[in-house]
């Protein structure tokens, strides 16, 4: 076994036991749990199997097994992005309806503390 396969299989035995361990907080729903389970275990096989990115990149087409890995890799990064962006968008919009909440809170108090003196 190769240096980098030992590296590569430790990695993903470690990132494997924080996804579970997050899942077992809460934070990570079974949905997410599974996909990142499998994205795990597919670094792991690939890292102890090489040949097994050969199959998959003449499945889909591609020439060489590592090509295949970069194309799908950069295709989950930028789904990755997008979701993250979505979510920084969903929280940009509910923070600014509490903040406008809190501000015609406090408007209101202020508009009631002036009538009331």
């Amino acid at each position: 076994m190769l240096t980098i396969q030992i590296i590569i299989v430790a990695f993903t035995l470690f990132a494997l036991s924080r996804t579970v361990s997050r899942f077992r907080e809460g934070s990570l729903t079974v949905a997410w749990l599974v996909l990142w389970s499998a994205i795990w275990v597919a670094v792991a096989v690939a890292a102890l199997l090489p040949q097994t990115t050969s199959w998959f990149a003449r499945l889909i087409g591609v020439g060489r097994g590592v090509d295949a890995v970069i194309y799908l890799s950069i295709i989950v990064l930028f789904y990755l992005v997008f979701r993250v962006f979505l979510r920084l968008q969903k929280i940009d919009h509910d923070i600014t309806l509490v903040v406008r909440e809190l501000g015609l809170r406090r408007s209101s108090l202020k508009t009631g503390k002036e009538e009331g003196a």
